[in-house]
């Protein structure tokens, strides 16, 4: 606000001064009427009179000669010794005027006093205006104009009037009532006191209601008087940037920005500025913008952007974009001008994630078309080059074609639409649009992307929507390479899913098609056929196929395993010298399966009546694997080897150690049983009852125990105990003599049904034993080919309380096969206690590695679903240490380690094992990609980050949950690299396509409400919801 120029003090006292000797001069005329027309009063009144008036006389005289302490004294004593009315208001009039002119603190209510009590007097309107003088000097222009406004206009004395008007006219001015201060100051326009000034005021008023014709006018017109000249360059400037003379607006700021306040100084910096950036002249443009101190300490939307496009057009693209990323909220046209500048910014620096989020923001936007159709052009490119984690790339690529089909890159993107809809790998999304559309075109490309869903879902572990994937793409023909591909990995998945004939046919097509050479699946088909006659058991024809994959060369696990089974298969068919070439390979190779093959190997020698050898072999095989899962096997074999050799003491040793180091083994009532027969044999009559007793008692009901019954028997007879036989037969639950034939036809009736795999008739068979022996001489053995018939049949359910009484009974030949199956059906069923109990049994009673595997796997899952991370790691870790568990296994493993870890807080871990998953496929890759970012972000390695969220985007975006989790880290990322733009525009994409995740979108809406309200500190375009 522009204050009045000030007069001095001397000047105020003269024309007061002067005003008094008029007043006087006419005070004196009156005072003659006056005193002769009262001349009759009487002489003692009058005297009286006289006197005061004298007195009154002198004050006024000390009043004017500026002594207004000295007037005051007297004007006291003239009020003390008067009581007439017209003395005393006199008297209050001009004590009321020298606390006035002396500026005392209650100056003002003196003269309110006055007009208050004396409403009549004649100095009253001069008291106002004296009033409003004295306040309008104190600056307390509202008390003024209180004052001013109770002046009666009419009885102003020219010379008084000037004054008045033109401090009545400030006080109005500074009121902001413009149209009562323009009249009053155009009263003195002309006047060659006021009139200066007044102009200079009339100008700003003009200048604040932008009449800048009217306030260059007044501005020019005092423009030559050095006392207005510095504060008008200010307002000059300005006005004449408003007017577009932006050169003039220049040469004034630049004059006047050295005299003029630090707030001027602000505002001049912008004038400047912005008028050199409508020159174009954008260089000298960038030192006055950014001196710029903002409205309140606060930009807006359009100061960062023309101090970013100034940058840009110097081609100092990270400056551009420290200016450009500051534009948050934006809703117009500057703002879309200023996304699609930052978006080039971006990419003149390869930035190009940034540059995508820019462009999509600059498209979203129609205050300029062809703005708005440049950048919806570079969007939907920069999708298709780095991925898009925000929407799917054909669909955006559709969606341009479609909305701008005579644009002159119409053939460029047509082209990239259809390699788009398999690099997006967003499979799902891109199936959606390709059904939609019919051209021989779009079904190329539609059988290709059939055929990557159905490789994505394989690895996914959903191996029914992979096969019809693969089934669809076979059908479409349009490829013969896909076709060939999409064939191999539907026989593949048939595989998988057990249909292993269906695979085999599938198989051999493949290999009969001419392009299938040409294929990365050709090399190793061989195998897979090997494989499927193996699971059909005819091993002739599988171990023909293993050898062709041997011939034909493959990596090295594959060699490995085929050179085993190939040796498996000639074993099975009795080619013994065969199988042991093959079985030399696998212990040449020193492979995992190098104890196995050692094993198969001495076995070998033993159906080739080569028992010495067997021995040497068997004896070597303990000595060099002495941690094998076969370890108990070849002790056995051992043991049984020196009993067909007569060595029967070192058999009934060997067996001894097999039951000392496998007490819970299953070949202990084995073991136990042939020591039994040994001394039978040997005619150690005590002995072998003592072992046959002891199988009985610990494995009762088991084919050991039958047989150890059986043969105690024939002891029992030959010594003639037929009634210490009885007495003790009848201590058995499981064998009733006098039914045993009744028993072994029934049981025999139903086991013979169960061979020849006549379903039906088998569960009835044994179900009709055990309702007529429910402890009979077989009821272990019914109880389990009833469960596996029912099993077989589809009913698990039904099956399960048959394969518990297997597993309720002392270890024994079906123990293990039935822990498997209860294991299956309770993990089917979520029964999640049943099947720790079980599956822990299966951990430590398992012979079979694959089936230890098995039940670690599970339960390491099991524990991890109940949120107990300890023992969830724990089993993991077993998993982990096993060298033969699968490369799914594994990860499987892993990711439990990583993600318990985190439960947990352990991040360092966490962080090891996501690194062990960075060659993970499908859902494991992705979520193992997300946290390599998250932990570059909590290293400080924001940029590194978001490269990576980039490559998450690009290679998994059928993964949308994990994906809007790496948005969140990405925006997370640009706001600790002060990129306020990228962090608040990945936000409110966020919110705005993820709504099917509430936490996600939640977590959003939070950091993009403490963004904005830490940016609106700075920003005034920002709006705080």
């Amino acid at each position: 606000m522009p204050q009045p120029f000030r007069y001095t003090a001397y000047n105020m006292i003269h024309l007061n001064f002067k005003q008094k000797i008029t007043m006087r001069t006419f005070s004196g005329i009156l005072f003659a009427l006056f005193f002769w027309g009262t001349f009759s009063v009487s002489a003692q009144k009058s005297t009286i009179y006289n006197s005061n008036s004298k007195d009154f006389e002198t004050a006024v005289s000390l009043y004017n000669a500026g002594q207004y302490a000295s007037a005051k004294i007297v004007l006291d004593r003239v009020v003390s010794n008067s009581d007439n009315q017209e003395i005393q208001a006199d008297c209050l009039y001009y004590t009321a005027l020298c606390a006035l002119r002396e500026r005392q603190p209650n100056a003002g209510s003196w003269m309110e006093r006055f007009v208050s009590n004396y409403p009549t007097s004649t100095k009253k309107n001069q008291g106002y205006v004296e009033l409003g003088h004295f306040y309008f000097q104190q600056g307390d222009y509202e008390k003024a104009l209180t004052g001013y406004e109770k002046v009666d206009e009419m009885y102003l004395a020219v010379t008084e009037s000037e004054k008045y008007n033109f401090q009545k006219g400030y006080s109005l001015f500074v009121a902001k009532n413009k149209k009562q201060a323009s009249a009053y100051l155009n009263k003195v326009l002309n006047t060659s006191t006021y009139g200066s000034q007044a102009k200079y005021y009339l100008g700003f008023m003009a200048y604040e209601g932008d009449d800048y014709k009217q306030a260059n006018q007044y501005f020019e017109s005092v423009s030559e008087e050095s006392k207005y000249k510095e504060r008008m360059s200010y307002y000059q400037s300005d006005m004449n940037f408003k007017l577009g003379n932006f050169q003039k607006a220049i040469d004034l700021g630049v004059v006047a920005i050295s005299k003029s306040t630090p707030a001027e100084q602000s505002e001049l910096n912008k004038i400047i500025g912005e008028s050199y950036f409508n020159l174009k002249d954008y260089a000298k443009a960038v030192p006055y913008l950014e001196g710029y101190k903002g409205k309140n300490g606060k930009w807006t939307n359009t100061d960062y952007y023309q101090l970013g496009y100034a940058y840009y057009q110097q081609k100092e693209f990270q400056n551009a974009i420290s200016q450009f990323n500051k534009i948050i909220d934006g809703k117009d046209f500057v703002a879309q001008n200023g996304y699609y500048h930052l978006g080039l910014s971006y990419l003149s620096l390869n930035k190009k994630q940034e540059a995508l989020n820019a462009f999509k923001n600059a498209s979203d936007m129609d205050f300029d078309a062809s703005l708005q159709e440049e950048s919806s052009l570079n969007y939907a490119k920069l999708s298709y080059e780095i991925g898009n984690s925000y929407e799917s790339t054909p669909a955006i690529l559709t969606a341009f074609l479609e909305r701008y089909p005579q644009n002159t890159n119409r053939s460029e993107i047509e082209k990239i639409l259809v390699d788009s809809y398999l690099s997006s790998k967003n499979y799902k999304e891109a199936l959606a649009i390709l059904e939609k559309k019919e051209s021989q075109e779009n079904k190329l490309a539609y059988q290709k992307v059939l055929f990557y869903s159905g490789l994505q879902s394989y690895a996914d572990g959903e191996y029914q929507t992979a096969l019809k994937s693969f089934e669809k793409a076979v059908a479409l023909q349009k490829d013969a390479t896909i076709s060939a591909r999409a064939a191999f990995w539907k026989g593949e998945t048939q595989f998988i899913l057990d249909d292993f004939k269906n695979a085999l046919l599938t198989f051999k097509g493949f290999m009969g098609d001419a392009e299938a050479v040409r294929t990365p699946e050709f090399k190793n088909c061989n195998y897979n056929i090997a494989y499927a006659y193996f699971k059909m058991k005819d091993y002739d024809q599988a171990g023909n196929y293993f050898q062709k994959q041997i011939e034909k060369g493959t990596d090295k696990v594959r060699m490995n395993d085929s050179y085993l089974r190939l040796a498996d298969c000639r074993f099975v068919n009795s080619k013994y010298g065969q199988a042991m070439e093959a079985y030399a390979k696998v212990i040449e190779q020193k492979s995992v399966d190098a104890d196995y093959a050692f094993y198969q190997r001495a076995i070998s020698y033993g159906f080739m009546g080569k028992n010495e050898k067997k021995i040497k072999n068997l004896v070597s095989f303990l000595q060099l694997y002495p941690k094998s899962e076969y370890r108990d096997d070849a002790l056995f074999e051992l043991g049984n080897t020196y009993v067909a050799e007569n060595k029967d003491e070192q058999a009934v040793t060997t067996y001894d150690q097999l039951i000392k180091e496998f007490e819970n083994g299953s070949f202990v009532s084995k073991a136990i049983l042939k020591q039994g027969l040994v001394y039978y044999n040997a005619d150690k009559d005590a002995q072998a009852i003592a072992k046959f007793k002891k199988v009985v008692a610990e494995f009762p009901k088991s084919s050991e125990a039958l047989e150890a019954v059986a043969t105690a028997r024939l002891i029992y007879v030959e010594n003639g105990k037929v009634d210490e036989y009885a007495s003790w037969v009848r201590t058995l639950d499981f064998v009733a003599v006098t039914d045993a034939d009744l028993d072994n036809d029934t049981y025999e009736s139903a086991e013979k049904q169960y061979q020849q795999s006549n379903t039906n008739q088998a569960i009835s068979g044994f179900g009709a034993y055990l309702t007529m022996f429910p402890k009979g001489i077989h009821a272990l053995q019914a109880h389990f080919y009833l469960a596996q018939s029912l099993f077989a049949y589809g009913s698990e359910e039904k099956s399960a309380v048959h394969y518990e009484y297997v597993i309720a009974e002392p270890r024994n030949e079906f123990t293990e096969p039935s822990l498997v199956r209860l294991g299956q059906i309770y993990l089917k069923a979520k029964e999640v206690e049943k099947a720790i109990l079980v599956l822990s049994r299966m951990e430590t009673e398992a012979d079979l590695l694959q089936n230890k595997t098995f039940a670690q796997a599970n339960l390491m899952k099991l524990y991890y679903d109940k949120k107990d991370f300890a023992n969830a790691v724990v089993y993991a870790e077993k998993v982990l240490d096993n060298p033969k568990s699968e490369v799914d296994v594994k990860s499987d493993a892993q990711i439990v380690v990583a993600r318990s870890a985190m439960e947990t807080g352990d991040e360092t871990k966490a962080k090891a094992a996501y690194e062990k998953l960075a060659t993970a496929q499908g859902e494991l890759g992705a979520e193992a990609l997300y946290y390599d970012a998250y932990f570059k972000n909590k290293e400080g390695k924001f940029e590194d980050s978001n490269v990576v969220v980039q490559q998450l985007a690009k290679n998994y975006s059928d993964y949308k949950f994990i994906g809007a989790k790496g948005l969140l880290l990405m925006a997370a990322n640009f706001y600790a690299l002060k990129d306020s733009y990228q962090a608040t525009f990945i936000l409110e994409t966020i919110i705005k396509n993820f709504s099917e995740f509430a936490d996600i979108v939640a977590k959003a809406q939070s950091d993009l409400d403490a963004i904005k309200a830490e940016e609106s500190k700075t920003n005034s375009s920002i709006t705080k919801e």
